[in-house]
């Protein structure tokens, strides 16, 4: 089978386009920049969401049969909000399965903890957009699986283990706050889930995060551990006396979809005990 990762060259993405390479799918992923370099094994194809004459030549190309979305840009309404819309009408279009990625931004933070059942209720505009993006998609193409997510981390190279590593440093600025509050979850349980999700009769919304919720500061501690950096260096400090905009507290429920899934989606506190564990490829 033809599988098309959107948003391939990025974290989530590449790790998609691994796993689906190793599952012995045929593979294309899209990029928006910068074509990544390794393209031996996958077929790359420069894609901008808001170009609805490109994704149709895209998807007619690769005629994929199934469609994962896992990019965004989070100060771009139009890529992020809408895109996603636009390639649901193409994946309707051309008979495609669509997993579309969200976040656990699309929440206030006001209830806490959520499942799939609450509605959004988004503070700050990056929310906003995924959850217009979310309405969107399953109006026009209501047997997509909108899959929610969290922080996610993993073999070093996520953003807020490169955080941890320049702060222990003394190479970045600023703090690892002790309120917020998330669900994080490793990249290769993430897409092996995603992947999982795709290969069976799923659709609608489904939460994918980890069972542990951790504030920045504990999952920053618990990546210096696993890496054997000086804990003592971590700046700490409260996101409620900051100016950033967001949620708190935002703790996505995952136990109803997890029932469903044979890949485990591992808490912080268990993955960061050991360097480079990966989930294993679910095929189709």
């Amino acid at each position: 089978m033809t599988t098309l990762i959107i948003g391939g060259s990025g974290f989530l993405g590449a790790e998609l386009t691994r796993q689906a390479r190793a599952a012995g799918h045929t593979t294309a992923a899209t990029y928006y920049a910068t074509k990544p370099r390794e393209s031996s094994q996958t077929a790359w194809y420069p894609l901008d969401l808001r170009d609805a004459g490109r994704l149709d030549a895209v998807m007619a190309e690769v005629s994929p049969r199934l469609v994962v979305n896992a990019s965004s840009v989070k100060d771009d309404w139009a890529v992020t909000a809408q895109g996603p819309v636009r390639l649901a009408m193409a994946a309707a279009k051309y008979g495609s399965r669509l997993v579309q990625v969200s976040s656990d931004a699309v929440f206030s933070g006001a209830g806490v903890t959520y499942d799939e059942t609450c509605l959004p209720d988004p503070v700050t505009s990056y929310g906003a957009a995924k959850a217009a993006a979310e309405t969107g998609i399953l109006a026009v193409y209501p047997e997509a699986v909108v899959a929610r997510t969290s922080l996610i981390v993993g073999g070093g190279r996520s953003v807020h283990e490169r955080a941890v590593h320049e702060l222990v440093a003394g190479t970045r600025d600023g703090v690892l706050f002790t309120d917020d509050v998330r669900c994080p979850v490793h990249v290769a349980d993430l897409a092996a889930a995603l992947l999982e999700l795709a290969s069976c009769d799923a659709s609608g919304i489904h939460h994918l995060a980890g069972p542990d919720a951790v504030s920045r500061h504990e999952l920053g501690l618990l990546i210096a551990r696993r890496d054997g950096l000086d804990t003592s260096r971590l700046p700490e400090g409260l996101r409620a006396h900051s100016t950033l905009p967001g949620a708190l507290d935002v703790r996505l429920n995952s136990q109803a979809t997890q029932r469903k899934l044979s890949t485990t989606l591992r808490g912080a506190r268990q993955f960061c005990m050991t360097t480079g564990a990966r989930a294993q490829p679910v095929g189709l």
